[in-house]
């Protein structure tokens, strides 16, 4: 196995070193160099050709941001943002998501070493899943190429976006006839595949989201025997994915003191009373670039508030927020304690905090926020949001959910389409960054609609309406 090679970019030296220093504690990992600010950064991409890099977002002559952007353009590679918290920083780490970083981690305070040796492991862990969730993308992209591919059990129904159906081949006049059992001719029948059979087995890419408050799925490999898959082989899994027995019945909520989240700014709005309908959203890695795409296409009118967990850090969740607003037709805000759900909104939780819809008054819904233990690894955790909807049957409840890496919100989302909710959806693999959250829920067959990321809000507006 050979050491994956890393570019470390950082306009500090000190921190140059530490980035290095962290990162070279791994022996599956090599700095090959290091760049002073972006413009460096893209000569030494073009001249080293890394696997990875590590992006500082603030630096001079050409910022991370800046570099980003080139090197998708013309390099594309997993790259990772460290950014710092102040304002500006969190901006542009959220403009970095949507260009096409894989995730970001905070800078380490090189005043605690505790501090830098858990951003440290943070960082390391994102690296591997990159890697992973490279090789597995490569292996998937490879077998559709393969001459003498076969499609997976030709027996299944395709899902067209549609309550799934049986699908019955169909033969023109004058020629031959086809039948499923048919191989694919290579240059001739190139398998379509616009969306997922929601029954049909796929690839393992189930990887937790990283961050400082982050755990990492363990799954099975794709391809087998590949490098980033040895790495993570014998680690510790605190969040391990394990077969889920069939929920048959609707748990009861546990009764917990609320603590004192942020105060609320939720005044009485238009749209609030005798609420009817409801989407609940979540995803991890890969999300904000995903919600941008999400949100944009939802108009205005949508006639339901759309609730949001996103696995963020604490308060980058309000830039993200901040950020999607500006692309929206909907108001998207960060979510406080009590706030009144209404239509033509849609709420983000906010890092550090669970997130529960509740029922109030005139049939009205409100935001509660938690501290309660991190569910899965994370606090916002998607299963808490899907499980708070469950008792919530006055309403017409919707659950999506798109990339990201671990299993988050799968198994609530089962417990919500046995009890019946209206519809659940979920992002195909072609279209995820990490095809883990998405895959979870497919596996246990609770997910009505598998679509590519720009099909899914088009096809919502339509089930909502």
């Amino acid at each position: 196995m050979r050491p994956y090679k890393v570019l470390v970019v950082d306009d500090s030296a000190f921190m140059r070193k530490i980035i290095s220093d962290l990162i070279e504690n791994d022996p599956d990992f090599r700095v090959t160099g290091t760049a002073a600010n972006g413009r460096e950064a893209v000569d030494k991409v073009n001249e080293l050709q890394p696997d990875l890099v590590t992006m500082d977002v603030e630096m001079p002559e050409m910022n991370g941001l800046e570099a980003l952007k080139v090197i998708m353009a013309n390099h594309p590679l997993p790259v990772i943002m460290l950014s710092g918290i102040n304002e500006e920083g969190m901006r542009e780490t959220i403009m970095a998501l949507e260009s096409g970083a894989f995730d970001f981690i905070r800078k380490p305070s090189i005043k605690n070493s505790q501090d830098i040796m858990g951003v440290g492991l943070s960082l390391i862990e994102q690296m591997k899943g990159a890697m992973l969730a490279r090789e597995q993308r490569e292996a998937r992209n490879a077998s559709l190429r393969a001459p003498d591919m076969i499609l997976p059990d030709p027996a299944r129904p395709v899902n067209t976006g549609k309550p799934v159906v049986p699908v019955v081949p169909v033969r023109k006049p004058g020629l031959p006839k086809k039948t499923a059992e048919a191989p694919i001719k290579p240059g001739v029948d190139k398998p379509k595949q616009p969306v997922q059979d929601a029954g049909t087995k796929l690839p393992d890419t189930s990887k937790s989201r990283i961050s400082t408050t982050r755990n990492l799925s363990k799954t099975p490999a794709a391809p087998p025997k590949s490098a980033a898959s040895e790495l993570l082989k014998n680690r510790k899994q605190p969040d391990t994915v394990q077969p889920l027995p069939e929920i048959k019945a609707v748990p009861e909520l546990p009764s917990v003191p609320r603590p004192e989240p942020p105060a609320s700014g939720g005044e009485r709005k238009p749209g609030t009373k005798g609420l009817r309908k409801l989407v609940a959203v979540g995803c991890s890695t890969g999300g904000p670039r995903a919600l941008k795409t999400f949100l944009e296409n939802i108009p205005a009118d949508f006639p339901a508030p759309i609730v949001i967990v996103q696995h963020m850090p604490p308060n980058f969740t309000k830039s993200l927020a901040q950020r999607l607003n500006t692309f929206s037709p909907l108001e998207v805000v960060e979510a406080e304690h009590g706030m009144i759900l209404r239509q033509g909104a849609a709420y983000i939780a906010p890092g550090g905090y669970h997130l529960k819809v509740v029922p109030a008054a005139g049939g009205q819904y409100t935001i509660e926020l938690t501290t309660e233990e991190a569910r899965n690894g994370h606090r916002p955790s998607v299963d808490t949001l899907y499980e708070s909807l469950l008792p919530l049957t006055d309403l017409e409840r919707h659950a999506v959910i798109m990339t990201g890496m671990g299993s988050d919100g799968a198994r609530m989302m089962k417990a919500l389409h046995d009890s019946g909710v209206t519809s659940t959806f979920a992002e195909n693999e072609e279209t995820c960054v990490v095809y883990g959250m998405p895959r979870s829920a497919v596996e246990l067959q609770c997910v009505k609609y598998v679509l590519p990321l720009q099909e899914i809000a088009p096809r919502l507006v339509q089930a909502v309406k």
